[in-house]
């Protein structure tokens, strides 16, 4: 881990953050001793984050289709369910 003085990582500011993002953490020491640390932030992304399509499909088809699926038995199903 690396570690800044105050008046590095002013001048250097970019080049904290990239070694923040590359080790994780960073650490800026101030003159009077106090120590600050850096760190990049996790960033979570649902899976169902998904960029949408434009379709001429309605929401009655997609029912519709839902339905029909739902009404045909299963392959290896029985009929006694």
């Amino acid at each position: 881990m690396k570690v800044y003085t105050y008046s590095d990582a002013r001048q250097k500011f970019s080049l904290v953050l990239e070694s923040a993002q590359k080790d994780g953490k960073v650490l800026v020491r101030r003159r009077d001793g106090r120590l600050f640390s850096i760190s990049p932030e996790r960033t979570t992304k649902s899976p169902f984050d998904v960029k949408g399509i434009r379709s001429s499909v309605t929401t009655a088809d997609i029912l519709e289709t839902l339905r029909e699926t739902r009404a045909e038995p299963c392959a290896g199903d029985d009929a006694t369910h």
